[in-house]
């Protein structure tokens, strides 16, 4: 397995393999939005197994108050025949990598319920603060 960012001619073709997790955007949706939160620091690499995209991984580098300096996760997907052999655990080693490189002692993430036994496998612990959200209509 080859683990390397995404290049912008290859954005195309990693949208089938995002698309698992966020359902909601289309192709060309997905591409304007990696594009825009790529100008804000977003990385997107992918898992391949020959020329075979089998997962993706979606990071930038953050620094809050709350928080201080980390690395945010905020995509983690890896096909539907792939998932329980690795995949997952080799894209957040990679993240957990990058951090380190940037000098970071964190990496934080957002996680359904369905997938936290895959996060506390790999050491990831809940966080104390409580992520809310209130949708507001189109404006």
């Amino acid at each position: 397995m080859d683990i390397r960012p995404i290049f912008e001619h290859e954005l195309q073709d990693v949208y089938p393999v995002v698309a698992e997790l966020r359902t909601h955007l289309d192709r060309e949706d997905f591409v304007i939005a990696v594009r825009r939160q790529a100008a804000l620091g977003y990385e997107l690499w992918g898992a391949f197994e020959g020329r075979a995209l089998i997962g993706a991984i979606g990071f930038r580098r953050a620094h809050t108050l709350a928080r201080g300096a980390h690395l945010h996760v905020d995509d983690l997907v890896v096909t539907e025949p792939q998932r329980a052999g690795g995949v997952g655990r080799a894209l957040l080693e990679q993240a957990e990598k990058e951090a380190r490189r940037h000098g970071y002692d964190r990496v934080y993430l957002d996680s359904r319920q369905d997938a936290l036994p895959f996060y506390y496998g790999l050491g990831y612990t809940q966080h104390t603060s409580t992520l809310l959200c209130k949708e507001l209509g189109a404006p």
